[in-house]
Formats: C-alpha cells, sequence, structure tokens
C-alpha cells in the first residue's frame, strides 16, 4: 500500500523571511492593505510505497537529515488525501 505524506517547512518564529517580507511588500503595493504578515514554507508531497505509521517515520527520517535544518525550520508531517 502507498501513503501519501505531505510535509511543510517553514521558519521558526523570529527568523528572517526576506521571501514572506517581499510577497507581503508586493501585496500592500497591489491594494491589499490588511495584511500583517506572509510567511512563506515549502510543501511536499511524498508518495511512500509504505503503510501509513512506517510512511510517517520515513518522513521523520527525511525531514531530519535533508528537508528540514532544525536550528532555523519548523516542519510538519500528516497524511495527505
Amino acid at each position: 500500500m502507498v501513503t501519501k505524506i505531505e510535509i511543510r517547512v517553514g521558519l521558526k518564529t523570529g527568523m528572517a523571511d526576506p521571501e514572506g517580507a517581499n510577497v507581503q511588500k508586493a501585496l500592500h503595493l497591489l491594494g491589499f492593505d490588511n495584511i500583517d504578515k506572509v510567511e512563506s514554507a515549502k510543501c511536499y508531497r511524498i508518495i511512500i510505497d509504505k503503510e501509513k505509521e512506517a510512511a510517517l517515520e520515513i518522513a521523520e527520517k527525511m525531514c531530519q537529515q535533508l528537508l528540514a535544518n532544525p536550528v532555523v525550520h519548523k516542519y510538519t508531517i500528516s497524511v495527505a488525501d
């Protein structure tokens, strides 16, 4: 059985986010004045040929070894629909 995993990686609170700041600035220039903050994040959808529990464990290892830097990133792992 295959499991679709979704991993979202973003910056921890307090880390500089120039991409988010640039998007916020552009939104303001387009007239979206009610935007308080924009935070950028990456989303990975990975199909793993394992059952749910094993796939989640593999995804955790992927984050620890490659997808996220624990010093600056936070991440969430979930099973996608």
